[in-house]
């Protein structure tokens, strides 16, 4: 078994006061060369962004997006004619392939929103932009793994990489099982809320651990807690 650990106060930083935000992985002026990847996961950014704040229209290409809005209401339009809005236990996937124009912004002026973004290298480059959303019930993954985003599992969103995300809910002193869908495959595990202790490894609120070399990881919360489990290859 191979671990890596990202103390949540260990992350990159930037507050440009409409936007607060955290990086586990290099981005924009944050450079750490420690943390450049996990596998063909790139970035994972914990962002704040306040009323009436956002990103104006900006492009990005041959990457996998994954955007997991926590709390508030996040407005994407973008140059495929795409104008939505994400809200809480949603899910966004955009396929940026060849090329993509987007802005984001949150919809209230008076309330935050908070969300996950997180990018994933592509298995095919160059391919027809894409967008798809759609909306997970929570009860479903109350002590049980509930699968957002897979390149093969109906019901699921997909990605063109061989990634799952899944997420979980779990009561205090639950416990849970994960198995590697492929062998060599790796995982992050970030825990949204609460404290959760990995193979002896105990995460706290916007820890992140990425584990390898091991076909399955068990977890147990020591309070209820929110986990999201990304399996990607590690090559």
């Amino acid at each position: 078994m191979t671990t890596i650990y990202h103390k949540s106060d260990s992350r990159g930083h930037a507050n440009h006061g409409w936007l607060d935000s955290h990086f586990t992985f290099s981005f924009a002026d944050y450079y750490d060369p420690e943390r450049i990847h996990f596998g063909m996961l790139r970035v994972l950014n914990d962002d704040r962004i306040d009323g009436g704040g956002g990103f104006d229209l900006h492009p990005h290409e041959n990457m996998e997006i994954v955007t997991i809005v926590l709390e508030g209401e996040l407005e994407h339009k973008d140059n495929m004619g795409h104008t939505m809005v994400i809200r809480p236990d949603e899910v966004q996937i955009m396929s940026a392939g060849t090329g993509i124009y987007h802005s984001e912004y949150n919809k209230n002026p008076d309330i935050p929103v908070k969300l996950l973004q997180i990018w994933i290298m592509p298995d095919k480059k160059n391919i027809t932009p894409r967008y798809d959303q759609k909306a997970f019930e929570p009860t479903a993954r109350q002590n049980d793994w509930q699968l957002l985003v897979s390149p093969d599992v109906p019901g699921s969103l997909w990605i063109n990489q061989q990634a799952w995300f899944n997420r979980i809910t779990l009561d205090e002193s639950e416990t849970s099982e994960y198995s590697m869908r492929r062998d060599n495959d790796g995982a992050y595990i970030f825990v949204i809320d609460g404290e959760v202790t990995v193979e002896g490894i105990l995460l706290e609120k916007r820890d992140g651990l990425g584990i390898s070399e091991i076909p399955s990881f068990s977890l147990k919360a020591g309070k209820k807690s929110e986990i999201l489990v990304i399996e990607i290859p590690m090559r």
